[in-house]
């Protein structure tokens, strides 16, 4: 089984090897097609199954899986959101999100000037590559989630829509 992820951040590639371990993983850049910043459950799911298509179109016979990071308001509090997107070969297109947390009112500030989450979290945390290792949700959770395991588990959230299709 080949898998295109749309992205070349290496918590993603890892995410979707520790959950298809049998299968050719490769990775791409892929577009989003959404602001780097998505603002909204909306956004960040359009963003995956964005990159989840350019994927699934760009090696025959392949599955595309897009992941994609963002954020959203609930009332009046910004949480971290997750969504990601599995294209088949055959143009199928599965969707699952995952966890959420609240994100402090300083991150919201930084984010409502044009911040990129990912810079933002560097300054925050004082580290570098946030984004590419723990992630917000590992800061946020003394590294009880990583951002690894989050995405791994909206990947699992996909494979097990995917194997159920297959048994239909």
């Amino acid at each position: 089984m080949k898998i295109i992820i749309g992205s070349e951040n290496p918590t993603k590639i890892r995410a979707v090897k520790e959950i298809f371990p049998t299968a050719s993983v490769t990775a791409m850049a892929a577009d989003s097609g959404v602001p780097a910043q998505p603002f909204s459950d909306e956004e960040t799911k359009h963003g995956a199954v964005n990159r989840a298509f350019q994927c699934a179109k760009s090696v025959p016979g392949a599955m595309g899986i897009g992941l994609e990071g963002g954020v959203m308001h609930v009332a009046n509090q910004l949480y971290l959101c997750n969504w990601g997107a599995l294209v088949t070969s055959e143009g199928k297109v599965l969707t699952a999100s995952g966890a959420r947390i609240a994100l402090p009112d300083e991150i919201e500030a930084g984010l409502s000037g044009g911040i990129e989450l990912g810079i933002l979290m560097d300054r925050f945390a004082k580290k570098q590559e946030v984004s590419k290792n723990e992630g917000a949700i590992g800061i946020f959770t003394n590294d009880l989630v990583t951002r690894m395991e989050m995405f791994a588990h909206v990947v699992k959230l996909l494979r097990g829509q995917w194997e159920y299709l297959l048994r239909k």
